[in-house]
Formats: structure tokens, sequence, C-alpha cells
């Protein structure tokens, strides 16, 4: 029955499957390591999909039912760094999609995509500009691609860029498994003085074919609690905090769903300058964003200041 699951839908969550099933997680992560032993699929943090390795990507059916809930934490986040009256740039994906429609109640935002699926999320609201780029569509993720979206961006100046991808580790930062995606999300870059990065845990530690955006060039990163015996994931997170990325965590995974009034937000102050940026105070690990001491304050204040030189 896993297998079928898998097969009909190139990625299913261990959460789904356990329901599907009628058993537990634990139960399941078990029949998923020996049908990954065997080639017949491939172990996701969080769920199982279809054997394909580095160059395989799944659709946009698929990827919606892989973590949801923590899809939905991470979005109810990630809309709070968006202030009125910004202009930001938002990559496709499904996470991205997730966030553009809490977006939609930010007045005066402008917002740049080359996903069809952010657009259609902000298209009835009218306090928010949706301007989209150029370029081929990509059916399997409803976005544009190609060197028409890239030319689009040339010469844009955003305040941050959105963006989500197939895998994300400290030593090679953002990939994914699409070469055409992959230089659309580097234009993206370009065009933004901060780089937001939005994955769930089941990102965390996975290394796709191409790298979008390396790891000292994303400013923050917007995560959910990976769960307790996810080691990889926990380790994952912390070298990206070593490497000076700010990492805000939000909800809990491995469990129900958490409310986004109950949602925890977690960050982690850069230990150190960073490229472009002057130093500031704070010291790695992860702390509760509510206690936040006056070190950590003054390092977000140097860190608006450095990206208000660069919009400038």
């Amino acid at each position: 029955m896993i297998l079928e699951m898998v097969r009909a839908n190139g990625a299913v969550s261990l959460r789904e499957l356990a329901r599907v099933v009628q058993t537990s997680e634990v139960t399941v992560r078990r029949d998923v390591r020996a049908l990954e032993a065997e080639g017949l699929l491939d172990r996701r943090h969080g769920g199982a999909v279809l054997p394909g390795g580095f160059t395989r990507e799944s659709g946009f059916p698929q990827k919606s039912h892989l973590a949801t809930a923590e899809k939905t934490a991470i979005a109810d986040l990630a809309a709070g760094f968006v202030e009125e009256g910004e202009a930001i740039v938002v990559g496709a994906g499904t996470t991205t999609q997730e966030l553009a429609r809490r977006l939609a109640r930010v007045p005066g935002l402008t917002v740049v995509t080359n996903s069809l699926l952010v657009a259609q999320a902000l298209a009835h609201a009218n306090r928010v500009e949706v301007v989209m780029t150029g370029g081929t569509l990509r059916g399997s993720n409803y976005a544009l691609v190609g060197s028409g979206a890239e030319q689009s961006l040339q010469g844009l100046r955003v305040s941050r860029a959105f963006l989500s991808g197939s895998g994300l580790t400290a030593e090679r930062g953002l990939s994914t498994s699409n070469m055409l995606s992959a230089s659309v999300d580097r234009a993206l870059v370009q065009a933004a003085a901060e780089v937001v990065v939005l994955a769930d845990h089941t990102k965390l530690g996975t290394d796709t074919m191409f790298q979008t955006v390396p790891t000292d060039v994303i400013t923050r990163l917007v995560t959910d609690e990976p769960p307790g015996h996810d080691d990889r994931a926990a380790t994952e997170l912390q070298a990206l905090a070593d490497q000076g990325v700010s990492i805000a965590v939000a909800g809990a995974s491995g469990g129900d769903p958490v409310p986004a009034s109950s949602s925890r937000r977690r960050d982690v102050p850069l230990p150190g300058p960073r490229r472009g940026q002057v130093p500031g105070g704070g010291s790695p690990g992860l702390r509760t964003a509510g206690v936040l001491g006056d070190q950590a304050a003054g390092a977000e204040r140097e860190r608006a200041r450095v990206a208000d030189l660069r919009r400038r």
C-alpha cells in the first residue's frame, strides 16, 4: 500500500501514510526504510518519494502533500518579516504560495514573482501590486523560467527575496533539481538586498543538483522545529547558524499542527561578521525571539542599517 501511494502521488508524508494504513509513524518509518533498501523508493525527512536522487523533482501535486502543517506555520512566521509598503520578490514553490496567501493582507506591498501560483494567491488583494516576470511556463511547478524571466529581472532592486527550493545544506546552501528554475532563482537573489529562505525540516540536509543560493548569501532561514529523532536536521540547523544564517523556527513537527497564534519563533543571531555586513553582537545557538537581549537587538539594528545602505 505504501508503494502504491508513493507511485500514485510521487511523494507522500509519513503522517499521511500512517493515517491511510492505520498504524503509527514509527511503524511506517521502519517499512519505508526497508523499501528504500530494496531500491523501491527514496526516504526524505518526513516522507517518501519516488527513487531518482539528485535529478528527480516532484511536481506541484506531489509537493503540496508533503509537510503541509509545517509549511503553513513557516508562512505565518515569514509574513511577519514583510512590512507595509515594501517591494519584495517571491519565488516559486508550495511554501511561497502559502506565504503569498498571507501577504494579501499587507497594504501597499509590491510583489515581483515568476510564479503563477503566487500571482493567483494575490490576484484579488486590492492593496497589493503584483508584477510578473516574462518567460516560458514550466508546467510542473507553474513557474516562468528561461531567458525571458531572467532578462525581465535585470535592473530590479527590492528589499527582500523569499525563496524555497528542493534542498538546503550548510555546505552548499539552497539547491534545486531543475537547471532553468535555478537560473531564475539566482536572478531573483541578485535583485534583493536580503535573502530569506523558506524550508521545512524535510529539506534540511538534502542536497540536489543545482545550487541556487550559497550559504553566505542567505540572510535568514525560516523553518519548522525538527522532530526529536531527526538529528541530521538539527545538526544542519546548527551548522547554518554557525555560518551566520539567522534562523527563525515556527511551530512544531512530528505532532499535531500548531495554530498560527501559538507558533513559536526562535532566532539565531549572527555569530560574526558576514560578507558586506558590519559585525554585530550575539552568540551562536538557538534563542527565543521574545527574550532576545540587548546584544541581539543591537545586531538587528546593525543589519537594518546595512540593508538600508544596500537599498541606497
